[in-house]
């Protein structure tokens, strides 16, 4: 084989090679975004907002982001919410959804139903991923007296009423807090309140939008994982 065919033939396998390495790429890109979905437009806060402030294009901006992710009550644009105001405090970057907008139609008083109550609480978890609109877990982690500890399921798909990254002074190791109201029973906020005090920790698990299934609430696991 003379130099110039081998150089031919081996040019010739870079382009194959080549090719073949692109379609895998673009396989993998289209396989990603048929598993997140489309781009959808989402409205944000442009920066820290009281409650009160009035949302206009100065405070608000819009970015797309993969349907997954998207909130599952939220606005596309920053006119649907001409006139309106934050009903809660707001920080940088945060979801818009009706949960925190005051529209002017707002009962005084909390926004919740008769026989439900607000639970404050701060907790472990994602101040991306828990957001005012969508729906949680918690879970309690408390001492046992052997000195393990035992976690269990304590409520299930509450609704986050706001959301936010907890104050810099109940921040510590172990992974990001946040501070979040939900919508619960007088009960659940009872008992809530309590966990604080007692239990080692308390952690919040966004859930996916739309799943409201049950089952899980009271099942505890030790440290052991049993």
């Amino acid at each position: 084989m003379t130099r110039r065919r081998r150089a031919a033939l081996l040019l010739g396998l870079a382009l194959l090679l080549g090719a073949l390495a692109a379609s895998d790429v673009a396989g993998r890109e289209a396989a990603l975004r048929r598993s997140v979905g489309r781009a959808v437009p989402v409205v944000v806060t442009r920066t820290r907002l009281a409650a009160g402030a009035r949302l206009d294009a100065r405070h608000l901006a819009v970015r797309h982001v993969p349907s997954r992710f998207a909130p599952a009550a939220g606005y596309a644009s920053v006119a649907a919410l001409a006139g309106t105001r934050a009903a809660v405090a707001l920080e940088p970057g945060q979801d818009v959804t009706p949960a925190v907008v005051d529209d002017g139609t707002r009962a005084a008083g909390a926004p919740v139903r008769p026989g439900e109550r607000v639970a404050d609480l701060v907790a472990r978890g994602s101040p991306e991923l828990v957001q005012a609109g969508g729906r949680v877990d918690v879970l309690v982690t408390r001492e046992r007296g052997d000195g393990g500890g035992s976690t269990s399921v304590a409520l299930e798909d509450a609704e986050v009423l706001a959301a936010g990254p907890a104050a810099e002074s109940d921040q510590g190791g172990g992974g990001p807090r946040v501070a979040v109201s939900l919508r619960v029973t007088a009960r659940q906020a009872l008992f809530l309140a309590a966990a604080q005090s007692f239990a080692r920790e308390l952690r919040v698990l966004p859930r996916a939008s739309g799943d409201h299934r049950h089952g899980l609430a009271g099942r505890t696991v030790g440290s052991d994982l049993r």
